[in-house]
């Protein structure tokens, strides 16, 4: 990744894709969120979506995954003067699913850089706000956050004396 004065609002990446299918979604919702609408196909029928739908978190842990490896193989393309360690994140903002993820759905995730905050309390680091949105095949909205992750700074964040 890069270092915080080289990351430019507005880029935006394609982090990859995800086809959700019916045992993975069951799977991942017994192991973690046990909701007869994520493990049982038959009773989701009559349930409040109409059928077996993606834990939400699943959607969310889809997404990390696909960020890592893309992250990865950017790494690859960096000499090791520009690796640094970095996306530690102090947290999301405004996590949503707007639409339900159904089994069979391709999930295209991307990554548009926000906002840049300059940390005093820190200076060797910046925060890097991002827009993560996740769209099915059909161009609708399933997921979407901003995240938030710490990033190196080449040189320290001096304020501005007045």
């Amino acid at each position: 990744m890069a270092y915080f004065e080289e990351i430019e609002i507005g880029a935006t990446m394609e982090v990859g894709s995800h086809t959700f299918t019916e045992p993975e979604i069951i799977a991942f919702a017994e192991e973690y969120d046990p909701q007869y609408f994520h493990v049982d196909p038959v009773k989701a029928k009559d349930g409040l979506f109409g059928g077996l739908v993606a834990s939400g978190f699943h959607v969310g842990s889809i997404w990390m995954k696909l960020t890592i490896a893309y992250r990865d193989r950017a790494a690859k393309n960096q000499s090791s003067d520009d690796q640094q360690p970095s996306g530690v994140s102090p947290g999301f903002l405004d996590m949503r699913w707007p639409i339900p993820v159904r089994p069979g759905d391709t999930i295209t995730f991307t990554n548009t850089i926000a906002e840049k905050i300059d940390l005093k309390s820190r200076p060797n680091l910046g925060i890097m706000r991002s827009r993560n949105v996740g769209i099915n095949q059909h161009g609708e909205a399933v997921f979407s956050f901003t995240g938030q992750a710490l990033i190196a700074r080449r040189t320290p964040f001096t304020p501005n004396q007045d």
